[in-house]
């Protein structure tokens, strides 16, 4: 699995970064996870406005900071 976390640096795609992190921990689940903070990049996506979390190329949530209880949903 690959997880992107699509942001330009500021302190909630941080925040995102870390709750996708304690929730592949706590899913015990192999997976690779992303920054991506290219602004091209993010735009391929069709994200305007982020955070964002893309899990395997599909983008899940854009715009807010999920807790890690949200994200797992989206992981499973």
């Amino acid at each position: 699995m690959k997880i992107e976390v699509l942001g330009m640096g500021c302190q909630k795609c941080a925040n995102l970064y870390e709750n996708t992190k304690q929730a592949v921990a706590e899913l015990g689940i192999s997976a690779e996870i992303v920054k991506v903070e290219n602004i091209k990049d993010i735009m391929n996506y069709g994200v305007m406005s982020t955070p964002a979390l893309v899990v395997d190329g599909v983008v899940k949530v854009s715009g807010k900071v999920p807790g890690k209880d949200e994200i797992k949903v989206y992981l499973k």
